[in-house]
């Protein structure tokens, strides 16, 4: 079993290495829907809430701040991180970071609440790679696992508004880190 485990995790190491260190990509808006996904809103919402998200993917690679900041509500809120300390978080990464990308398969979409009180879950596993500005090397910048980004529509536009209730949870969960971004 360990000579498998070791010959599995050099075969990963060998793979990412090479990835890496392949010429950058020109990255285009990666969302998807699971085969499965359930979807517990009308086709114009959801066209709607994907265009959220190729909006974003447009605004990281043109490295736009004020725009990637347009999709994220006022009223933001996520473990106690708001609006101002996101955009201090994408002006680093833009700072930092070029050819950025992500990556959003979506498992459930469904509206929560109505008119003004209206919220979307969107159940998603993703990624966010950028290619730093010092090493060359290709990064994982944040990933999640079945996070939930919560969308409420505002001014006619899906913006990102953080958890339910911007409250934290007092105890993060084992192997569970917050995922700001989106």
């Amino acid at each position: 079993m360990n000579r498998r485990l070791t010959t599995a995790f050099r075969i990963f190491v060998v793979t990412v290495s090479l990835w890496a260190s392949s010429p950058p990509i020109v990255a285009e808006a990666k969302t998807q829907l699971t085969p499965n996904t359930i979807q517990e809103v009308d086709p114009q919402t959801l066209k709607e809430l994907l265009a959220t998200f190729e909006q974003a993917e447009q605004a990281m690679q043109a490295r736009d701040l004020e725009s990637i900041m347009g999709l994220y509500s006022d009223e933001y809120l996520y473990h106690g991180l708001k609006k101002a300390e996101i955009r201090k978080i994408w002006s680093r990464l833009f700072e930092h970071y070029k050819d950025l990308e992500s990556f959003h398969t979506f498992s459930v979409i469904r509206a929560v609440g109505s008119g003004s009180k209206l919220t979307v879950e969107m159940t998603c596993t993703g990624v966010v790679w950028g290619t730093s500005k010092d090493t060359t090397l290709r990064t994982p910048l944040d990933s999640w696992y079945e996070e939930i980004h919560y969308l409420k529509k505002e001014n006619g536009r899906w913006r990102i508004v953080g958890n339910v209730g911007g409250e934290s949870q007092p105890v993060l969960q084992f192997g569970v880190a917050p995922h700001p971004l989106f």
